[in-house]
């Protein structure tokens, strides 16, 4: 096979399949029905026309039925009135019309079988026509109710188009997600281990962190030593353990100091001849 052959075959296998998809079964029913409807009008015109043709054939033979008639009376006449030679050509005519009255006779004879064949094929066709309509009203019905039952099965499986990307734009926002997280989650251990340095300060290493909750604790015990050593009276507490209870003891002993008093002075009283 040569090339030429090749693209031609690979060319015209492209194009049915083309074709194919592009293809619409209710549009090709419409199409047959409209070609048969055309062919039936065509049969109807046909037997219009040999109806017309059979009834112009009558015509002609009544017409010269009348003439040939009319020339049997003229020959009798002249036989009557001893013109024999009128006679003779009288007949002679009526002979002639004669012979035309029979091949209209033939015409109109073949004419009316034309008529009537054709009468019979228009019936079978308007019959046929008719089912087929039918036919295809039918196999449009059920094509539309598969293609939205496809449609339908198609977007509750996520196969279609359109929930295929609604799908992968889910799955794209979860994986960012998933990524974002991973990453704050990475920060915030090197942060916490001392590996990147916290240029706002909130975040502490380990070690600060330990410190912190210890001096929280020391301040804890100072603070409920004091408040044991003001409900006995100024005493000192009974039970202080470990270095609490060395630490609250001098806290406790030393006087608490009072502000000094300052002189409290007399406003000037005012004098007689001060304006009030």
């Amino acid at each position: 096979m040569s090339i030429f052959k090749r693209m031609s075959t690979i060319f015209k296998a492209k194009a049915n399949s083309a074709l194919d998809k592009a293809e619409d079964p209710r549009e090709t029913l419409d199409y047959s029905y409209q070609k048969q409807l055309e062919l039936l009008q065509k049969v109807r015109r046909g037997v219009a026309d040999v109806a017309t043709s059979r009834k112009r054939v009558e015509l002609q033979a009544s017409q010269l039925q009348s003439q040939s008639a009319k020339l049997q009376e003229q020959a009798q006449k002249a036989l009557s009135m001893g013109r024999e030679d009128l006679a003779r050509e009288a007949l002679t005519r009526k002979s002639g019309l004669q012979g035309q009255i029979d091949d209209l006779t033939t015409q109109h004879a073949q004419l009316q079988g034309e008529e009537e064949k054709l009468t019979l094929a228009s019936q079978r066709l308007q019959a046929k026509v008719e089912s087929f309509r039918t036919r295809k009203e039918t196999i449009k019905a059920t094509y539309t109710a598969a293609e939205a039952q496809t449609r339908i099965n198609e977007a509750f499986s996520g196969i279609s188009e359109e929930m295929s990307d609604v799908g992968l734009a889910v799955q794209r926002a979860e994986d960012k997600t998933q990524q974002m997280q991973a990453r704050a989650g990475a920060i915030d251990e090197l942060l916490a281990s001392g590996a990147l340095d916290d240029a706002s300060g909130t975040v502490k290493d380990n070690i600060t962190l330990e410190l912190d909750r210890m001096s929280s604790g020391s301040d804890v015990e100072n603070e409920l030593a004091a408040m044991k050593a003001q409900l006995a009276g100024g005493g000192a507490p009974k039970e202080l353990s470990g270095e609490g209870a060395a630490q609250a003891q001098p806290q406790a002993a030393q006087p608490v100091q009072q502000p000094a008093q300052q002189p409290v002075t007399e406003p000037a009283r005012p004098q007689d001849g001060d304006v009030r």
